[in-house]
């Protein structure tokens, strides 16, 4: 055979392949032309956490996508020095989205909610979320015992009811006495806090037979203490939880984001009953935080919404947290 003579079994690899090449190129023609369509599937709504021999499940009750984080946080600074830091770490200047995250203890003998969202009346706009994703976690709200409210603002009160029905029926509530009394106060008619007092009116006050009504420094139960925290609203608390050696502090709403309230806790937050007072908690609850070196739970943060506090200047630097609660 020359090298000019090409065999029959060499003719048929070629054009087999040519065939193939062509039939390829053909279906990823069509590959191409055939759209694919965009999952709409939500990321999960609940992380789980093992501190101690406690259970600690975090829930996402939505996402708000909103315009800021100016003037909300950094309300005494300007635009152009909150963009600086915004631009600073990655983040927009004049976007930024809220998450909104209660926390589901189970102790073994208990389990417990602290804030309950938005409830029904959020869904509409995408959150209210919190019933789905305790059950989506393997939970269902009849089988909560306790209720805790950190402080009484629509988004972490709005679940306690639906409609005329309590959101968990076989719940006992723990909340505030200076939170309760301040938002029952009839002096609150006609003033900022008046749509607030409504809220409270709503869902708090026909729960109020069934509540335990609290000063700071009490127990909820074993291994869960509250701590004053008050500058967000009159009584704003957070809670030390603890069990076999390991610690965890909910902040509830004391930093709202984890970077405007967290790199500068000097700066004014808009809906800050006492901006002052508000001031004044973080800059005492954060740093106890980052000396501890403990980690904490904010009802904001970043979901999961836990995490820890690296100084940084005369502020802190957020580290979420990864695996710490699984080895």
């Amino acid at each position: 055979m020359t090298p000019y003579e090409i065999s029959r079994r060499d003719l048929f690899l070629a054009s087999s392949a040519i065939a193939g090449g062509l039939a390829l190129s053909q279906g990823m023609a069509v590959a191409a032309e055939t759209p694919v369509p965009q999952s709409d599937v939500k990321s999960p709504g609940f992380k789980r956490f093992k501190l101690g021999s406690f259970e600690i499940t975090t829930l996402l009750d939505g996402l708000r996508p909103s315009g800021g984080p100016f003037p909300t946080f950094g309300a005494d600074q300007s635009q152009e020095k909150v963009g600086e830091l915004m631009r600073a770490n990655f983040l927009p200047e004049t976007k930024f989205v809220n998450g909104f995250a209660p926390v589901l203890i189970n102790t073994g003998s208990e389990l417990i909610l602290f804030d309950t969202g938005f409830g029904a009346a959020g869904r509409e706009n995408g959150f209210g979320q919190l019933e789905a994703n305790m059950k989506a976690a393997g939970y269902t709200p009849d089988q909560v015992s306790i209720v805790v409210l950190t402080h009484m603002h629509g988004d972490h009160i709005g679940g306690l009811m639906n409609g005329d029905t309590p959101g968990f029926a076989n719940a006992r509530y723990v909340a505030g006495q200076i939170e309760y009394d301040f938002w029952t106060d009839p002096a609150r008619a006609g003033t900022p806090a008046e749509a607030g007092a409504k809220g409270v009116a709503a869902k708090v006050k026909p729960l109020a037979e069934k509540t335990t009504f609290i000063k700071a420094g009490a127990s909820i139960v074993s291994g869960i203490t509250s701590e004053a925290a008050y500058g967000h609203t009159p009584g704003h608390m957070i809670f030390h939880v603890e069990s076999e050696g390991k610690r965890v502090v909910l902040t509830a709403d004391t930093a709202n984001h984890y970077v405007a309230s967290l790199q500068r806790p000097e700066w004014e937050v808009a809906f800050d009953t006492d901006r002052a007072k508000g001031i004044e908690t973080r800059k005492r609850v954060l740093d106890m935080i980052a000396t501890d070196k403990v980690p904490f739970i904010g009802y904001h943060m970043p979901f999961p919404s836990a995490g820890y506090l690296e100084r940084l200047g005369s502020g802190y630097r957020f580290v979420p947290v990864t695996y710490q609660f699984d080895v």
